[in-house]
């Protein structure tokens, strides 16, 4: 008969054994539960080290009613009505990695791990609501990239705690962090007029999109306190072609402009390929500003004077907030927004 080799699994009554305190000390330790000496801790700690003891999910799920997952869900990444949705459109866009490593990180620390979903057809934004109302995740990090969106309705009538990046576009009882994107218009403005432009324009993302209406409301707000009565401006999503279709329509509106502010990075680089293509010189002929200070803001030439967003830090705060939610199901929807900063470079 062939030996059986199994070795068998670390308890936590061996833990208990080894550490020499009891197994609701170890559980405390173990689930992060305060009121547990360092000492202690730290005795408990070494126990499992030598045990070799890990922690199983499943049954601890079963107790706690928690799966130690949070859903990152994706919402809007079809290139537009009737467009085949593309995924890889997010996972392209380089503010999108920033975003997403933040909650990683950040949900680390709390010893949950992230699930994606992307809600990019009717069909997948039902499925991903009815996997996350059977309760397969503990709540939800919503980003939406297009304005008339439902999901963010759906999310909160499912009773699970759910944290969105930017301010619903309609009024939405659920948690958010944000931007004050206005200020970053303004910031945008400012510097345009500083520098001597006196023919400034506007190349916007989707004006159904709440970050970009506000960006645009606050350029044409600050540039008005300077005296620019009319702003003229061209819309369209948040891409380098996007960008580069924006700055054509506003070229043939105003050909000899010499100011130029762009919804997001993405943008400014389709701006800069327009305006190059129209022998515009940048910034001698004309400065570009941009938005968000993505690794695109160092990949153009010339390099993007941008106004920084901090999605990273933007992206943790969301994810410690949906923590608080979960542990805390009662806590009332709460809002936080981080200021802008315009960071020079050598496009304007």
């Amino acid at each position: 008969m062939t030996e059986d080799l199994r070795q068998p699994v670390p308890t936590l009554e061996d833990v208990a054994r080894v550490a020499g305190v009891s197994r609701a000390t170890v559980s405390r330790v173990i689930n992060g539960k305060r009121k547990v000496a360092a000492a202690v801790q730290e005795t408990v700690l070494a126990a499992v080290a030598e045990t070799g003891y890990v922690p199983n999910r499943a049954a601890r799920s079963l107790v706690t009613r928690r799966t130690g997952m949070a859903a990152v869900v994706v919402s809007g990444s079809a290139a537009g009505p009737g467009e085949e949705a593309d995924p890889s459109r997010a996972l392209s866009d380089p503010f999108f990695g920033r975003v997403v490593g933040g909650f990683v990180r950040a949900l680390r620390r709390h010893d949950v791990h992230p699930v994606l979903l992307f809600a990019d057809t009717p069909e997948a934004e039902d499925q991903a609501v009815n996997y996350l109302r059977l309760g397969n995740v503990d709540g939800t990090l919503l980003v939406s990239t297009h304005g008339d969106d439902p999901l963010p309705g759906r999310l909160v009538e499912a009773g699970r705690p759910v944290v969105m990046f930017s301010r619903p576009a309609r009024p939405v009882p659920v948690s958010y962090v944000d931007l004050a994107n206005s200020d970053g218009g303004r910031l945008a403005a400012e510097h345009l007029v500083a520098r001597g432009c006196t023919s400034l324009g506007l190349v916007s993302g989707p004006l159904d999109v709440p970050a970009a209406r506000d960006r645009a409301d606050g350029f044409r707000d600050r540039a008005a306190r300077h005296g620019h009565a009319y702003v003229p401006g061209a819309a369209d999503d948040f891409t380098f072609a996007g960008g580069e279709a924006a700055t054509e329509r506003l070229l043939a509106e105003v050909p000899g402009i010499d100011g130029v502010f762009a919804g997001n990075d993405l943008m400014a680089q389709g701006a800069l390929h327009a305006l190059r293509t129209h022998g515009r010189r940048v910034p001698d002929d004309v400065a570009v500003v941009g938005f968000d200070d993505s690794p695109v803001a160092t990949q153009t030439r010339p390099h993007l004077t941008t106004v920084r967003q901090p999605a990273e830090e933007m992206a943790a705060t969301m994810a410690d907030l949906l923590v608080e939610r979960i542990e805390d199901p009662g806590l009332p929807p709460r809002s936080v927004v981080f200021d802008p900063e315009l960071v020079l470079r050598d496009s304007a």
